[in-house]
Parts: structure tokens; C-alpha cells; sequence
């Protein structure tokens, strides 16, 4: 039966594909893409782009509403009513970027300069691109008098790269939850891969780790640095951070990773694919992990809860052993990790009761993966393969963090997508990247797909 409902959804056109002239948008999309990017939105400076949204939509008669612990770093919230036969569907964007140093770009990072067929600019990845594309969605809605099975809430929040004082997702959820609370959402952290021209791939995320960072503190008798000792903190936490930096944790697979895997060997030249594989087998996947940990780190990170040391403090001159040093670790967790019991585990792999384990405040919850098995998820694949055939879609589980996670955490099935680009792009001009782009030809694809995963996930089918 499952199987057969599968079939049909796949079966199932996208609603109104044929009402909207693509090609016609594209001066409409580009121009919100260009003024987003230029509007500097630096933590602090959030509520500029609030402003500049409120007034696209109320321009065109969507009611929006605005909440904001911080004046200056403002969340907007705009639905579009439906019939409630289903519940809501939830698109969201965070509006801050992350700093820039001027000095590394070639152009003016916020003036979405276009050039060599990329638009150029801080946020031209991470996230203008969703940002643009919810706000399009919405107006489209609006004006194709779409009728709605479910209410579309749009949320742009503010705080995603620093929410230090809880002023955006954290404070929605916190405070006023009933205005986002929805069965499904849709924001960044998945995207399609183009391999010579051609779009071959398209992640949808559906799972992420959970940071845990942790401080290593160790405490010895200061002194004169012309006197060794054997209780020198220096000497103990180095010899911690090292244990912990080559400290191999267990692998551990969950539904989102052993069918990226099995997907990726489908796709992949013969002796990849056979080395993922080797993953799905107890008897091969330690020499699989092995080659990853040298040649594939974000695949091999995928496969358990990893730990990396960052940072270090001690000393206060060069003749003076500290009474105290300390690390920091950037713990990033497997979804369903018993954090706690890693803590105890990992003081049994330092082995020194001279080096003490510090949690630091948690800056997202725990947060179990999103199912595969649901309308939402198949609309993805759907609208996936009708506009990229020959696609292959793949569930990822990020290594990062966003802000799916506080929404997880609630119950909402929340998944992760984005425009397309280049493995190269990705590495050399991607998110949080000196210098940040993105092709002028993934935005409009990447707006047309937003449009057909809401309508057909939120739609009334005719």
C-alpha cells in the first residue's frame, strides 16, 4: 500500500506549473535578490531588511507582523490563510549574515556586483537566496489566488549565525511559538549539485548535528619558567587535546545517512561507490572510515560525533608556567547522542583527573532527524525530478547547525534546501566563505522550485 501511495504522489502534477510565466519573473526575482544582498545585514542591522520586506508584501495586500526582542534585529511573520483541512507549512529565511574583511573581495560585498555570470555579495548564498525565494512564493500565492489546503506562513528571523541573546528563532519559539507552529518547514541546508553543466544531484536535509562544545581546563602549581614541573598545565592539556584530537568515536549510522550513502554508491565511479558500500558492512567499514578520515572529512564526519580542537589559552609571559590552560572543543553530536554519557566517555580517553570536562551553554536543542516517509518529503522528491530529470535525490544530514533544529524540537518535520552550484563553488565562494557568489542562472531554477514544493505540499488539488 505504502508503496503504491508513493507511485501515485509521484504521479501527481505540481499545481499550476503552467499559470506562472517563469521567464517573465525573472527581472522581478533578480531585482528582490540584488536588494536584499545590498541591504547590509550584519548582526544588529536585521530590521533593515524587515522594513524592506514588510513594504514588498503589504504593498500587494499581505498583512505582516513583526516581533522583536532587539528593536534593531527585528523577525517578520506573513500567512496566507488556507481551508485548515491541513495543518500550516512553514517557510523560513534568517535575514543576518556573517562579518566580512573587505580587503579579500574583488568587489563591494554588499553591493551584488554582477559579474562573470555570479552575482557577488555577503549573503548571496547564506540565506538571500531562501529569503528571496519565500518572498516570491508568497507574493505568487496572492496573486494567482491560490486555494490553500494549508495556511503558508513565511518567517524571516533574524539572529541564525549569532543568536547570542536569543533574538531570533530562539525567540520565536520561546515566545511566540503560536504564529509559526506548522506540520512541515522548508529553509536552508540542503541544494543541488551541478557537475558539468548539468544538475546530477539534489540533498534534502533531513538531519543535523547538534553542537556540544566543551572547554578542557587543567590546573597545576604556577611558577618560574626557568624550573620545569611535572604538574606544568600546559603539559597536561596538551597531552588532553592531542588524546581527543585523534580520539576515533564510533561510528554510528541513522535512516538520513545509510540512505545518502547507499544513494551516493549509485551514482558514484566503482571504487566509490564500492568504498561506500564497505560503510554498510561491518566486516569493511573500518578501512571505508579510514580512507575517508584522509580524503573525505565531511563525509567521514557524517558517520559519528566529532570532536575538534580549536582553540587554547594560557600564559601570561614566556617565563611563566600558568596555573591554568584551557581548549576549546567544537563537539558537533549525532542526533540521538546521550551527550552526558559522551562526556564520561571522552574523560576516560583524556585519563588525567588534572583535566576537567566544561560544558558550555547549549546553542541549539537536541533534535531527532525528519522522517522520509512524508508528504512533504515525496513533494521534494517530486518537484525534483520533474524539473531536473534524471535527478538523484539523496537525504543529507548537515554537520553544521541551523535553526531546523529549534524547530525539531518542537515537531515540526522541517527539511533543508537551496539553490544549485558547483562542488568548487561551494568550497571557494560558499557559505561563510572570504569571498561569497552565486551563479545569476541558480536563482530563478532555485525560486521556480520553492514555488512548486509549497504548492504542491500546500495546495488544494483541483
Amino acid at each position: 500500500m505504502r508503496r503504491a501511495c508513493i507511485l501515485l504522489a509521484l504521479t501527481l502534477p505540481v499545481w499550476a506549473q503552467s499559470k506562472v510565466d517563469w521567464d517573465s519573473q525573472k527581472t522581478e526575482i533578480l531585482k528582490y535578490y540584488r536588494d536584499l544582498i545590498q541591504i547590509d545585514t550584519r548582526a544588529g542591522n536585521e530590521t533593515k531588511a524587515v522594513d524592506y520586506i514588510r513594504r514588498v508584501l503589504e504593498s500587494e495586500g499581505i498583512p505582516t507582523k513583526t516581533f522583536a526582542q532587539d528593536p534593531a534585529r527585528a523577525n517578520l511573520v506573513a500567512r496566507i490563510s488556507g481551508n485548515g483541512s491541513k495543518r500550516p507549512l512553514l517557510i523560513l529565511a534568517h535575514t543576518d549574515v556573517v562579518g566580512v574583511q573587505t580587503e579579500k573581495w574583488p568587489v563591494d560585498p554588499f553591493g551584488a556586483i554582477m559579474k562573470d555570470g555570479y552575482v557577488w555579495g555577503r549573503g548571496s548564498v547564506d540565506d538571500k537566496p531562501v529569503l528571496t525565494a519565500n518572498l516570491m512564493a508568497m507574493l505568487l500565492l496572492k496573486r494567482n489566488r491560490v486555494a490553500l489546503d494549508r495556511d503558508v506562513i513565511f518567517l524571516a528571523e533574524s539572529g541564525e549565525e549569532a543568536d547570542t541573546t536569543g533574538v531570533g528563532i530562539n525567540y520565536m519559539v520561546s515566545q511566540h511559538y503560536g504564529e509559526i507552529d506548522a506540520e512541515y518547514s522548508l529553509t536552508e541546508g540542503g541544494g543541488a549539485v551541478i557537475e558539468d553543466g548539468n544538475v546530477v544531484t539534489m540533498n534534502i536535509g533531513t538531519a543535523e548535528k547538534v553542537p556540544a562544545r566543551v572547554r578542557l581546563v587543567a590546573t597545576g602549581t604556577s611558577g618560574h619558567g626557568s624550573i620545569p614541573r611535572m604538574d606544568n598545565a600546559l603539559i597536561h592539556l596538551g597531552a588532553a587535546v592531542d588524546k581527543v584530537g585523534r580520539w576515533e568515536t564510533p561510528m554510528r549510522l541513522n535512516d538520513t545517512t545509510r540512505t545518502y550513502f547507499e544513494k551516493l554508491a549509485t551514482i558514484s565511479t566503482p571504487e566509490k561507490a564500492a568504498r561506500y558500500n564497505a560503510l554498510l558492512n561491518p566486516q569493511t567499514a573500518e578501512e571505508a572510515q579510514r580512507y575517508l578520515r584522509e580524503n573525505e572529512q565531511m563525509a567521514y564526519s557524517m558517520l559519528r560525533t566529532s570532536v575538534v580542537p580549536t582553540m587554547m589559552k594560557a600564559g601570561v609571559g614566556a617565563n611563566v608556567i600558568p596555573s591554568e590552560a584551557e581548549a576549546t572543543l567544537d563537539i558537533r553530536a549525532l542526533p540521538d547522542e546521550d551527550i552526558a554519557k559522551f562526556y564520561t566517555e571522552m574523560g576516560k580517553v583524556i585519563g588525567d583527573a588534572g583535566v576537567k570536562i566544561v560544558p558550555l551553554p547549549a546553542t541549539r536543542p537536541p533534535s531527532p532527524a525528519t522522517r522520509l516517509d512524508t508528504e512533504m518529503y515525496r513533494v521534494l522528491e517530486q518537484v525534483s525530478k520533474q524539473m531536473y530529470p534524471g535527478i538523484t535525490v539523496m537525504p543529507s544530514m548537515s554537520t553544521g547547525a541551523s535553526d531546523k533544529a529549534q524547530l525539531r524540537a518542537k515537531g515540526q518535520q522541517s527539511y533543508g534546501i537551496g539553490p544549485a552550484g558547483t562542488r568548487e563553488d561551494s568550497i571557494n565562494f560558499g557559505a561563510h566563505s572570504d569571498v561569497e557568489r552565486l551563479p545569476e542562472a541558480s536563482i530563478y531554477p532555485f525560486v521556480e522550485f520553492v514555488w512548486n514544493a509549497v504548492t504542491g505540499v500546500a495546495a488544494s488539488k483541483p
